[in-house]
């Protein structure tokens, strides 16, 4: 009677088992259909002409029209974005990881007087999304520019804002990563004659590559596709970035949708590709200082 029991009990947990699963999955599955679908439609229409995508949004192009590729590509001006994007995302990108790299490093292994009250000051800076905080941005930099300082309308000026908004998030990273190498090996390097910048940078930056890699590729995906700090800051078409040159795009080319769709799917090419391959690396970074002990 028991081992009859058991066995409905253990057959009853494999079967609410496996429904759970089932409708895991059912769920993951419409969540990758609601993600994917727009994004098929948009590659599929940059190979159809204005009116297959009106008749026929989701059907594959037969056949499919390249030339409204060549034609984007063919265009300078993309080129002259493509650069500029390319530019304003490596400048960030090495300015997040400089500068978060130093301040997570002194909140995580450093003790000094106001250490908690500065921290927390630079959290702060989460709670001010730049949707929120773009206008008094704007003012600041106006002022500058003013003043000799000439971020407006510059690509410096865009990499600042970008900068500096996206160091809260980065720091909190590090730190954590930081916080979790053994104390007992920075004693060890003190011990053999390292000062605190010589443990920086010869032992925790080489251990912290995982986290590092994490935070760059953030950046990075983050800079490609901001549209709005290029919007307030830059003034003259030749220092536009893709995402507002797509805008701008759009409203050029708004009756060809085909060609749109075209120069929209060309600008999101390299971020998807860089995600692809950067996606171990973001994962294992954000996990890595949860592991360690």
């Amino acid at each position: 009677m028991a081992t009859a029991y058991a066995s409905t009990a253990s057959s009853s947990r494999q079967t609410q088992k496996i429904i759970t699963r089932i409708i895991q999955y059912f769920i993951l599955s419409i969540i990758v259909v609601i993600m994917f679908v727009p994004i098929v439609i948009l590659l599929f229409g940059s190979l159809k002409t204005t009116g297959e995508m009106y008749s026929q949004p989701y059907t594959i192009p037969n056949p499919p029209h390249w030339e409204n590729l060549w034609g984007v590509l063919s265009t300078p001006v993309f080129w002259t974005m493509l650069k500029n994007s390319v530019i304003v995302m490596l400048g960030t990108t090495a300015g997040v990881v400089f500068v978060c790299g130093l301040a997570a490093f002194v909140f995580s292994r450093l003790e000094f007087r106001g250490k908690s009250w500065l921290f927390n000051l630079f959290t702060l800076g989460l709670m001010f999304p730049i949707n929120v905080a773009i206008l008094p941005v704007y003012f600041v930099l106006r002022q500058l520019n003013e003043n000799n300082v000439p971020l407006i309308d510059s690509l410096i000026g865009v990499i600042l804002v970008q900068l500096a908004f996206q160091i809260s998030g980065n720091i909190l990273i590090l730190r954590g990563f930081f916080t979790s190498i053994p104390s007992e090996l920075q004693d060890a390097a003190y011990i053999d004659g390292c000062n605190n910048f010589d443990f920086f940078w010869r032992i925790l930056l080489p251990l912290a590559k995982p986290a590092l890699a994490a935070v760059a590729a953030l950046t990075m995906i983050v800079s490609w596709n901001d549209l709005l700090v290029p919007l307030v800051v830059l003034n003259s078409d030749e220092l536009w970035t893709l995402p507002l040159g797509t805008m701008q795009f759009q409203g050029q080319y708004a009756t060809d949708l085909a060609l749109v769709s075209a120069f929209v799917a060309l600008s999101a090419i390299p971020t998807v590709i860089f995600y692809i391959f950067a996606e171990r690396q973001i994962v294992s970074g954000l996990t890595a200082g949860a592991v360690k002990g």
